[in-house]
């Protein structure tokens, strides 16, 4: 058997597509598309950044696209001129997905935002990629159903598949990569592509939905999701509680998840991260290593849940559970918790903030934040430290002076660490927000040189010709 030939290399890419290219994309979309179709300055500025701290890299022009065939047109366009093609959903994505490196159009998906069809009896629905998580929740309060994966943002929903979010609720409902049943994709040649059926299950021939799923754009761009809904659960419990230490508290929810308990979030805060929540949400809590944990079930399961995790957590000095149990006590809760980005920015005004992302095996999870607590105690860097430490997956927040090299020096130095900890661990460099711009140099360390030859081999494949959102993940 004869080894098989190395992958062609993803094609390389000049600093821009040439004038000539882009004029002759606005023209041919100009008909179709109208004023929908913009060059001004402020929307390109706009749709070059998302939330994380990489330089804004506007793209030559952004369409506004209402329909997949829309979509379609605008990618052949692109793809006549080799003209670069960028999706953009909310602008919610937190390692440079969106920013225009080699600029090129940038197709804002937000006006795709209709609920296609809600399918109670089989508990999926079909959604426009623009819609966002908070929409679709807001349309499904009369069914008694909802849709889980929970960010924080309110990102939208193609977005969120096209990076495999997933967030508070993953311990218990999964990531995107399990919520999602099949896909409508447009291919970098601009042919329209349903990647399955809605079955539950299939042996039909190769997933291509999981391929589309967490591909950041690089593959296509995702016009429509089909996803898997689940019971509002009939009794809904919210609490915090301090620990005496970090320890303490990761040791618990390794206990918790070790002991199969169906908890439903599980996430923690180091004392930094309660200090800023505190100033920043107007809230009170101790100042001290906390967990947020949210239980889901009938009264009797949820009464055997939280006897169980109180038990835990006592052993391990747990000092009492703060209670919430109405729909707006607990949306104030968890709004304190995802307020933690900016509560961490607001430590220092003007400050610009970089947020680790790794994930490890739950039997690491302690060693691994412990050590990585040793490195943060010795650096002069502003830090805080929040988890979804359920799956073993935990963020550093570096808030540094974006005018400052040193600081951010340090805060690459101190992130760079922490990634390469999680890879010896058996863990990972992204455990929820994605590769694009900054975890590119990570993948041959994670996959090795054979395993990113594989996926350069995909990607030249179906976007022979490089302009699917080109210089992220593997381009």
């Amino acid at each position: 058997m004869t080894a098989a030939a190395p992958a062609t290399a993803c094609p390389a890419w000049p600093d821009r597509p040439a004038d000539a290219a882009i004029r002759a994309v606005l023209e041919a979309l100009r008909p179709l598309l109208g004023a929908r179709l913009s060059t001004g300055q402020a929307v390109r500025d706009q749709h070059g950044h998302d939330e994380s701290s990489h330089p804004s890299q506007p793209p030559d022009a952004v369409a506004f696209a209402e329909t997949t065939e829309e979509v379609a047109a605008i990618v052949r366009a692109c793809a006549a001129h080799r003209v670069p093609v960028i999706a953009f959903g909310t602008g919610t994505a937190l390692e440079g997905q969106v920013t225009a490196v080699h600029g090129g159009v940038c197709i804002d998906l937000s006006p795709m935002n209709a609920i296609l069809e809600v399918r109670p009896e089989d508990m999926d629905v079909t959604v426009q990629a623009g819609v966002t998580r908070k929409q679709l929740n807001a349309h499904l309060r009369d069914t008694g159903l909802f849709f889980p994966i929970d960010p924080g943002a309110d990102a939208s929903l193609g977005g969120m598949a096209a990076t495999r979010a997933s967030g508070t609720n993953a311990v218990r409902y999964g990531t995107m990569r399990e919520a999602v049943l099949a896909l409508t994709v447009v291919t970098a040649s601009g042919e329209i592509v349903r990647t399955a059926r809605r079955a539950r299950k299939s042996s039909a021939g190769y997933d291509l939905t999981r391929l589309f799923v967490g591909s950041e754009g690089t593959l296509g761009v995702i016009t429509e999701v089909t996803l898997r809904l689940h019971g509002i659960p009939e009794r809904i419990l919210a609490a915090v509680c301090p620990f005496p230490n970090l320890r303490a508290a990761v040791d618990t929810v390794i206990e918790t998840i070790q002991s199969g308990v169906p908890i439903a979030r599980i996430e923690l805060l180091d004392p930094d991260q309660v200090r800023a929540v505190n100033a920043y949400s107007k809230t009170d809590h101790a100042v001290a290593p906390t967990l947020f944990l949210e239980f889901h079930g009938s009264e009797t399961h949820t009464r055997e849940q939280v006897e169980m995790v109180e038990a835990l957590a006592a052993e391990h000095g747990a000092e009492g559970f703060r209670w919430a149990a109405s729909l707006e006590d607990r949306n104030r809760l968890w709004q304190a918790r995802h307020d933690a980005h900016y509560a961490g920015l607001a430590m220092r005004p003007g400050a610009k903030g970089v947020s680790s992302d790794v994930c490890v095996p739950i039997s690491r999870l302690a060693d691994c934040i412990e050590e990585t607590q040793r490195d943060l105690a010795a650096s002069p860097a502003t830090t805080t430290l929040v988890g979804h430490v359920g799956d073993g997956n935990f963020h550093v927040q570096f808030v540094f002076d974006p005018d400052n090299a040193e600081e951010i020096a340090e805060a690459k130095r101190l992130n760079q660490r922490i990634v390469e900890r999680a890879l010896a661990m058996d863990g990972t460099c992204t455990g929820e927000h994605g590769v694009g711009l900054g975890k590119k140099a990570y993948l041959a360390v994670e996959h090795g040189a054979e395993g990113l030859a594989l996926m350069r081999a995909v990607k030249q494949a179906l976007d022979p010709l490089g302009i699917m959102n080109p210089g992220k993940m593997v381009g």
